[in-house]
């Protein structure tokens, strides 16, 4: 790989020990993927943790003297302060990491946004620029939605981009590597944001591979809301950075924009039985729950006033936990959506993710519904059984206790 004068000066340790640390641990990526240069960044996204790996290596960036120079968001933590007082008193060890992770991050110069989700609202990248995003649901969303340019990060190499501003130049960043080679024809009617749960799930069981897929016969543009879930699910049973909508998403105007002109390496059609067994696999059977929980990834405002809307004048008869960003919460307040859910006796809590294990330890091997088969999964470990249902009846389910159906 071919580095700058000012590159080379990096790497040799004349801007800090932190900066040649990152840039050691990039050039490397880059020499394993056959990158040719660097090239510099615009934004970031760095996929937090409170966990022990995650706390190490900011902390060892922080002891080197680093800073980003590249503020990059942050994912989900804990919000302690609200799930002392509203859940259970958390843990010392888990009061421990969280507190020391947020403070490593605020020393670095991270943007403490705390979402899973900032490709909505904190950090929204336009078309054509070269980031640094790690989060499951993150990268398929500027790749394909925006057509911003990352690879599938993790949360380190893209703390390190934070870092240098720079990224090693291969993948997703180049041209060719972005065209389609899947072509999946959807043959099922796939309308709700709840359907492209099930696509997103059901895609990487028909075809398990890295590869860029184009689809067809998606008839709608999805919402948002449908586009995130989407790319959350694809990157749950799958791995996928990339997708295309034909006609829709911006890099597939159509076909032949889609592939470069080239023939599918990979041909995969999607039935509606191939949906329904999505959802007899990953939904689960009808009966009593114990609590609900939504937000994987962070709901929308939209999604918390469909919340508040079918939960007016009602009462949960289970706890109830809905998760967003600070942002959204502050607009859920100021629009009434917060004060009819707390009436209902629901929470609203920000900064904080389902799959994070000091905060969530009452609910271990209880029965919940949730409207995320990621969510689902995620918890599986903690022997937690999710059912799986559309945001609506999931919240009905949490009004009378149970699922019904």
């Amino acid at each position: 790989m071919r580095l700058t004068e000012e590159q080379e000066k990096m790497l040799a340790g004349e801007y800090g020990r932190a900066v040649e640390y990152a840039m050691r641990i990039q050039a490397g990526v880059g020499r394993v993927f056959g990158a040719k240069r660097m090239v510099p960044i615009t934004r970031a996204h760095v996929a937090l943790s409170a966990q022990d790996a995650d706390l190490w290596f900011v902390e060892k960036l922080v002891g080197l003297g680093g800073k980003c120079k590249i503020p990059p968001t942050v994912n989900p933590s804990i919000n302690l302060a609200y799930l002392n007082k509203h859940l259970v008193e958390i843990p010392k060890v888990g009061v421990d990491i969280v507190s020391a992770t947020n403070a490593a991050y605020r020393k670095i110069g991270a943007v403490l946004s705390f979402s899973c989700t900032p490709y909505l609202q904190q950090n929204v990248p336009s078309f054509g620029e070269v980031i640094a995003f790690s989060e499951s649901s993150a990268t398929p969303y500027v790749n394909s939605v925006f057509g911003a340019r990352s690879n599938r990060e993790s949360s380190q190499s893209a703390l390190c981009a934070a870092i240098t501003g720079l990224v090693p130049e291969y993948g997703l960043l180049l041209d060719e590597n972005r065209l389609a080679e899947v072509l999946v024809e959807v043959k099922a009617d796939i309308r709700t944001d709840f359907d492209y749960q099930l696509l997103g799930w059901c895609y990487p069981l028909k075809h398990p591979g890295p590869e860029v897929p184009a689809f067809v016969g998606i008839e709608e543009r999805p919402t948002p809301e449908g586009f995130m879930n989407f790319g959350a699910e694809l990157n749950t049973s799958g791995s996928v950075a990339m997708y295309h909508f034909v006609g829709i998403t911006p890099e597939a105007p159509d076909l032949a924009a889609a592939f470069g002109g080239k023939a599918p390496r990979h041909r995969v059609t999607i039935t509606k039985d191939d949906i329904e067994d999505v959802r007899r696999r990953i939904c689960g059977a009808p009966g009593k729950i114990d609590f609900a929980m939504f937000g994987c990834p962070h709901l929308t405002i939209r999604q918390v006033g469909d919340i508040a809307r079918i939960a007016e004048g009602k009462r949960f008869a289970v706890d109830v936990w809905i998760l967003t960003s600070s942002l959204t919460r502050e607009l859920a307040d100021r629009m009434g959506y917060l004060d009819t859910i707390t009436r209902a006796g629901g929470h609203v809590i920000t900064d904080t993710c389902i799959d994070v294990p000091p905060c969530w330890y009452p609910y271990y091997g209880k029965s919940a519904v949730t409207d995320s088969p990621k969510c689902a999964y995620y918890n599986e470990i903690r022997k937690i059984a999710f059912k799986v249902r559309p945001l609506e009846k999931a919240i009905e389910a949490a009004l009378v206790g149970e699922v019904r159906e």
